[in-house]
This record gives structure tokens, sequence and C-alpha cells, in this order.
């Protein structure tokens, strides 16, 4: 095979190439922008969800504030550490004992809320008779069910 002819056929193959990714990525179908509303259940008010008496409605009421409170600000703490995270790992020289800080950082701080989660749901069972209780527990065994991290899904895509 002469030089001409060489560079006729690689120009060929490198064309063809390139069309079929092309193609590839014209044909390709787009993910939905939102997953299906059925993946995700719509918010609920769970004192009614729960059929709270007036009672249990009031000590529910006295439950939650502070609880709400706390989950608030661990959670943008939590946001702020992980923003540092990012940071440092992308850094232009990452500094290994600062990613490592950041880290240990979050995972306090994700302890702490799962204690007080736990707490909370302790709190609540108290309140709840036996049905309460059920109904409670099945919505969050759906609702954990459910859940993926904004990292998974952004590497889903």
């Amino acid at each position: 095979m002469n030089h001409a002819t060489w560079t006729r056929s690689l120009l060929a193959i490198s064309l063809a190439l390139n069309l079929g990714v092309v193609a590839a990525l014209v044909l390709r179908q787009p993910p939905p922008a939102d997953p299906p509303a059925a993946a995700h259940e719509a918010p609920v008010n769970l004192q009614d969800y729960l059929e709270l008496t007036g009672e249990q409605r009031q000590h529910w009421q006295q439950l939650e504030p502070g609880f709400l409170t706390e989950v608030s600000a661990n959670w943008n703490a939590i946001r702020k550490h992980r923003e540092a995270l990012v940071r440092h790992i992308f850094a232009a020289a990452p500094d290994r004992q600062a990613i490592d800080a950041e880290q240990a950082a979050i995972a306090r701080l994700q302890a702490e809320q799962q204690q007080r989660v736990i707490a909370q749901l302790l709190a609540e069972r108290a309140l709840l008779n036996e049905a309460q209780r059920v109904r409670l527990m099945e919505l969050l065994l759906r609702r954990y069910a459910q859940e993926s991290s904004e990292e998974e899904l952004l590497h889903r895509e």
C-alpha cells in the first residue's frame, strides 16, 4: 500500500469513527429532567398522616421546633464542611491533612445529626399508639429506600 492510499484509508476510518460518535450523541436519548413523580412521595403533614389526637398534636408541636432548628443548623454546618472539602480536593495542591480534617468534621456532624434524629423518633414514638407507630415506621422505610445522595445522582447521569 503506498503512502497516499494509506493516508486516505486512515482519513476514511477517522471520518467513519467521528460520524459514529456524532450519530451516537445525536441518537442518544437525554435523561429525564426530573425523576418521575411516583419516585418521590409528596411532602406529608405527619400530624394529619398519623391521625394524631388533639393531645398528641399539642405534644408533637412542642417537640418539633427545637428539633427542626437543630437539624437545620447542623445541615448548614455539614454543607459548609462539604464545600470546604471539595475545594481542598480540587485545589492546585491538595492538602491531605485539610481533606482529612474536613472529612472528620463532616463525620462528627453526621453522627450528631443521627443522634438527634434517633432521640426525636424515640420521643415521637412515645406519643403514638401502635397503629400510628406502624404507619410512621412504614413511611420512614419507604422514604429511606428511595434516598440517593446528590453525588450518586450526579454520577448516574
